[in-house]
C-alpha cells in the first residue's frame, strides 16, 4: 500500500525537477550562447524476496544539447560566434570556463572581456589584448586578430573529448575536469552572435505535458490518501 505512494512520489519529484529545467530553458530562449538542457530519468529496481519487485524513478542527471544556435549578424566590433564545434575560453575567479556567448568588449586595461569582466583567452591560453588606439580590427575565419593591418593573435577556440562531462555554471558557462584541447580548424564569425538553441515551441509543449502528468500524479496520491484513511476508519470501528 505504501509502496505505491513511494513510487508515485519518486515520479512526482522527477517531474518537478524537469518542470524547473524546462522553465529555465524557456526563460533563456533569447540568451546569447545558451544551451538547452534535458533531464535523464533513471529506474531503480529493488528485488524483494517473496514479493514483487519495487521500481522507483530518479531524475537528477542532465544532458546538454550542443546543436548550433541561430547565427545573427550584429555589426558589433567585438561580437564573435563559433560555427561548428568549440567554445571560447574565459578566465574567471574560479578558473577557466568554456562558453559559446561571444559578446565581448575591451576593458580599461585593453583586455578583451566578457559582459561580466572575465578575460577572453587566446589560442595559447593568454589574455587577448586590444590596443586602446586601434583604428581598425580585422578577424579571420580562424579567429586570427589583426589590428591596423598587424597580426595581433588568435582567439582561442577549444573543445573537450566528451561534452557529457561538461558541468554547467550559470546559464552560458561550463567547467570540466577533463583536458581542454584547441580546435584544429575553428570557424569564427566576426560581428555575429550565436543565439540560444532552445526550441521554444517544443519546450512550451513539454512544459504543458509535464504539468498534466504532475497533476495526474497528485490526483492519484490524493485518492490513495482517501482510500487509506477510509480503510483505517473501517478497521477502528
Amino acid at each position: 500500500m505504501m509502496d505505491t505512494a513511494y513510487v508515485t512520489l519518486s515520479r512526482q519529484s522527477g517531474l518537478m525537477n524537469e518542470m524547473r529545467l524546462v522553465a529555465n530553458n524557456i526563460a533563456n530562449a533569447n540568451t546569447t550562447g545558451y544551451r538547452q538542457q534535458g533531464l535523464v530519468f533513471s529506474e531503480y529496481i529493488r528485488d524483494m524476496p517473496n514479493s514483487l519487485s519495487l521500481s522507483m524513478s530518479r531524475a537528477e542527471a542532465r544532458n546538454t544539447s550542443m546543436q548550433q544556435g541561430v547565427l545573427t549578424q550584429t555589426g558589433g566590433q567585438f561580437d564573435f560566434a563559433i560555427e561548428g564545434d568549440g567554445f571560447f575560453l574565459v578566465e574567471t575567479q574560479d578558473g577557466n570556463r568554456l562558453t559559446r556567448a561571444g559578446s565581448f568588449s575591451p576593458n580599461a586595461d585593453g583586455d578583451l572581456v566578457s559582459m561580466d569582466g572575465a578575460r577572453v583567452l587566446d589560442a595559447n591560453g593568454a589574455p587577448v589584448f586590444i590596443p586602446p588606439d586601434a583604428a581598425s580590427i580585422d578577424v579571420g575565419s580562424d579567429g586570427t586578430l589583426s589590428v591596423d593591418g598587424q597580426l595581433l593573435g588568435q582567439l582561442g577556440v577549444f573543445n573537450v573529448a566528451d561534452t557529457n562531462e561538461l558541468v554547467r555554471e550559470g546559464n552560458t558557462r561550463f567547467r570540466t575536469d577533463g583536458a581542454i584541447e584547441p580546435v584544429d580548424e575553428p570557424v569564427v564569425l566576426h560581428r555575429f552572435l550565436e543565439g540560444s538553441n532552445v526550441n521554444a515551441i517544443q519546450q512550451v509543449t513539454r512544459l504543458v505535458e509535464i504539468q498534466r502528468a504532475y497533476e495526474l500524479g497528485q490526483s492519484f496520491l490524493e485518492s490513495e490518501d482517501e482510500r487509506v484513511r477510509g480503510a483505517l476508519k473501517a478497521l477502528m470501528r
